[in-house]
């Protein structure tokens, strides 16, 4: 059952989780990765933002870290905001710092990380968007 597709499957992943790695946050307020990390940490989720260009800054009121690797707390879901090409290595990095639930949004998904993390018994989340289902389901 790695693979979340059902409704109760993708909340009891929404309930049991708290900590979540927004991975490619942009300061621009337009863009998802922005918007949907908004409606996540005023749902109550603590934020950790990753995006090499932004390291450093604030976003969203959390510091911005250079890579997964550099997040100081325990990941319960990777969220990704990137091209589906540079997911395989992203879900590399985020197996090495440890995670309960790999989320692709809209748009990320890789193939290719997707069946490898399956098949490593990861729990996976493939074009469904954090925000709605957390919106629709909590």
């Amino acid at each position: 059952m790695p693979i979340l597709r059902e409704d109760k499957d993708l909340k009891d992943a929404l309930v049991e989780c708290h900590n979540i790695c927004v991975i490619g946050i942009s300061p621009d307020p337009y863009k998802p990765s922005y918007f949907v990390s908004d409606v996540l940490k005023s749902r109550g989720f603590k934020l950790f933002l990753v995006n090499p260009n932004y390291a450093g800054r604030i976003i969203l009121g959390e510091r911005v870290y250079a890579s997964i690797r550099d997040v100081p707390e325990e990941i319960d879901i990777v969220d990704v905001f990137r091209r589906p090409s540079a997911v395989p290595a992203l879900a590399e990095e985020a197996k090495q710092k440890g995670f309960k639930v790999f989320w692709m949004q809209p748009g990320t998904e890789s193939p290719e990380a997707i069946k490898r993390l399956d098949k490593e018994g990861y729990k996976v989340v493939a074009g469904r968007c954090a925000k709605i289902e957390s919106t629709r389901l909590l």
